[in-house]
């Protein structure tokens, strides 16, 4: 018997390690599945392709199915994300000038993000206080990780992000260069496009998302419903194949393969020494200052595969937030039903891989790692904690929606 083909799109960043590798390293394969990769610039690409059918799945922002299906899409197509691509993997990068001007502020070496945002807060208040244009930070796309996680750390070290910044739009591949164009001032984006700008000598990594929120959700594995419903066989041998992969590219032993597989042409493009470098946790803050993050990149362990219900009740909430949609319990249902792990721990039934028993959990409460019992064995969660010390208890919702708009 043939293999069944099911077509994927990606975006060229280090979080699409999972989705390559499961074509690259014959899991995909072996699960009876011949995988078309379809590479993509933007995440506009991703999502309209997904919506009309011209990609069966893609590597999707995490929040994209959740807006497809809040109605903030230009094609009105229901989407679910079926599994995580990993947790963490961007950086919020800005340019020399801003990063001498936060030094001077007293920004640290390391990106800790408090002290970091204090420094930024004091470089904003100074170019308000001149008169001067205030900054321009960009993100990937107005639902984006990206895009919550940057007006999170702003909210929380005192700067409005409506109002004291601005904040534009620039899909990934293109962030360096609108930095060295002095089109932007800074972003937040996933590897290795902080990198390529600290390559270049153009700009330097503030902090990172995953100090901000520790394993924070980021990508998803994401679909339109009624192709999930269409092919329950091939979806469930694909979430097998790419959980196998996950496992496999989280492995130190592959990670020079692995760097080198994504450094291709064909692939990212870029070079192999700096995403080994992101795959190992040893960023290039700036040169000669390298920050060793163990956890800036988690592509299986901790539950990095599975889609927690409270990772899309927190986008909603952040949705929310800024003022993208309207919370109604209605709302709130369908952010809920965006995320499937009952598809994601059926498919793994057997494996041998612990999957978590619950759909959700209380974001930032785990300072330390925890074992949790799960279904196939035991699991290791966390530490998931906030910068700011904050949690998020997807029960207590409609709270945790009042407190950000007080």
């Amino acid at each position: 018997m043939g293999l069944t083909q099911i077509v994927a799109g990606y975006v060229p960043l280090l979080d699409s390690a999972v989705l390559l590798a499961t074509e690259e390293f014959g899991f995909a394969e072996s699960e009876g599945i011949a995988l078309k990769l379809v590479r993509e610039t933007s995440w506009a690409n991703i999502r309209d392709r997904i919506a009309i059918g011209h990609l069966d799945v893609a590597h999707m922002l995490g929040p994209m199915p959740i807006s497809a299906n809040l109605g903030l899409t230009p094609l009105d197509v229901p989407v679910i994300a079926a599994m995580s691509l990993g947790l963490g993997g961007a950086t919020i990068t800005v340019s020399n000038a801003v990063w001498a001007a936060m030094a001077e502020a007293g920004a640290p070496h390391d990106g800790a993000p408090g002290p970091t945002g204090a420094a930024l807060r004091s470089v904003v208040a100074a170019r308000a206080a001149r008169g001067e244009e205030r900054l321009r930070l960009a993100v990937v796309h107005p639902e984006s990780a990206h895009n919550y996680a940057l007006r999170y750390w702003l909210a929380a070290s005192g700067i409005d992000p409506d109002k004291e910044v601005e904040i534009v739009i620039v899909p990934p591949p293109f962030q360096a260069d609108a930095l060295e164009a002095r089109r932007t001032d800074g972003y937040c984006v996933g590897e290795p496009f902080g990198s390529i700008s600290v390559h270049r000598g153009i700009g330097r990594i503030a902090t990172t998302k995953g100090q901000i929120w520790q394993m924070s959700p980021d990508k998803v594995l994401g679909m339109r419903a009624q192709w999930a419903q269409r092919f329950p066989e091939q979806l469930a041998a694909l979430l097998r194949a790419a959980t196998r992969a996950a496992r496999w590219c989280e492995d130190p032993a592959n990670h020079v393969a692995l760097s080198a597989m994504l450094a291709r042409e064909d692939r990212l493009n870029v070079d192999s020494t700096m995403l080994l470098r992101a795959i190992s946790g040893k960023l290039q803050f700036e040169e000669g200052v390298v920050q060793t993050l163990p956890d800036f990149f988690v592509p299986y362990s901790r539950a990095a595969n599975f889609p927690w219900v409270s990772h899309a009740m927190w986008f909603y909430s952040q949705m929310v937030r800024w003022g993208q949609i309207e919370h109604t319990a209605e709302n709130a249902v369908k952010a809920m039903g965006s995320y499937r792990p009952d598809l994601y721990r059926a498919a793994l039934t057997g494996m041998g891989m612990a999957v978590p028993g619950a759909n959700s959990k209380i974001e930032g409460d785990l300072a330390e790692p925890l074992a949790v019992g799960a279904q196939g064995g035991q699991l290791i969660i966390g530490p998931d904690g906030f910068f700011d010390g904050a949690r998020f208890d997807p029960d207590r919702l409609d709270d945790y929606i009042a407190a950000q708009r007080g």
